[in-house]
């Protein structure tokens, strides 16, 4: 029974161990982990101000300003609620001129598959227009549309279907192409 108690509690220590490796989601072959950032690049990933806390990241953007808005049943029009999203998306992309956007439209999974995707890509261009008369440049923004494809929420409620009626902003360094 000791030698029991003895395998389970050195088992333990190693789980604890191996979760204190600060690159044990990096390859170890260019010096990076999973925030992007390691050895290579100078940049210390536990360091206050990268990521989620830095305001000129992707993840600030994404957590803090905001990636997606929503829509109501079949429609491509903006909310009061998407736009003030929006306002604070052109905000970011004006301070952040280095970054492009991908702007991809959604739909429930009622509908044709056809319908759908031409009403994500009414939701993209919605979002696209707004950042334009917000002063963003439109050679930096591509949009795409997955209609139902890609579900936020996989059920048949309404409130699944409300999670899928939307845009989102993906924003990554570099151009277009």
């Amino acid at each position: 029974m000791k030698t029991l108690t003895k395998a389970t509690l050195l088992i333990g220590a190693l789980a604890l161990a191996a979760c204190t490796n600060a690159d044990r989601f990096g390859d170890g072959t260019d010096g990076t982990n999973l925030n992007g950032a390691g050895a290579n690049t100078g940049v210390d990933p536990n360091a206050v101000g990268v990521g989620a806390l830095d305001p000129s990241s992707p993840e600030y953007f994404n957590q803090t300003v905001g990636n997606k808005v929503l829509f109501a049943v079949d429609q491509s029009t903006l909310t009061a609620e998407g736009r003030q999203t929006l306002a604070g998306q052109a905000a970011w992309l004006q301070a952040n001129p280095s970054y492009i956007a991908v702007i991809e439209g959604h739909a429930d999974e009622q509908g044709t598959r056809e319908y759908n995707l031409a009403l994500g890509a009414r939701r993209s261009n919605a979002v696209r227009e707004y950042l334009v008369s917000q002063g963003i440049a439109g050679s930096r923004m591509r949009t795409l549309t997955y209609g139902k494809e890609r579900p936020l929420a996989a059920c048949s409620t309404e409130a699944c279907y409300a999670q899928n009626r939307r845009a989102v902003t993906i924003i990554s360094a570099g151009g277009l192409s």
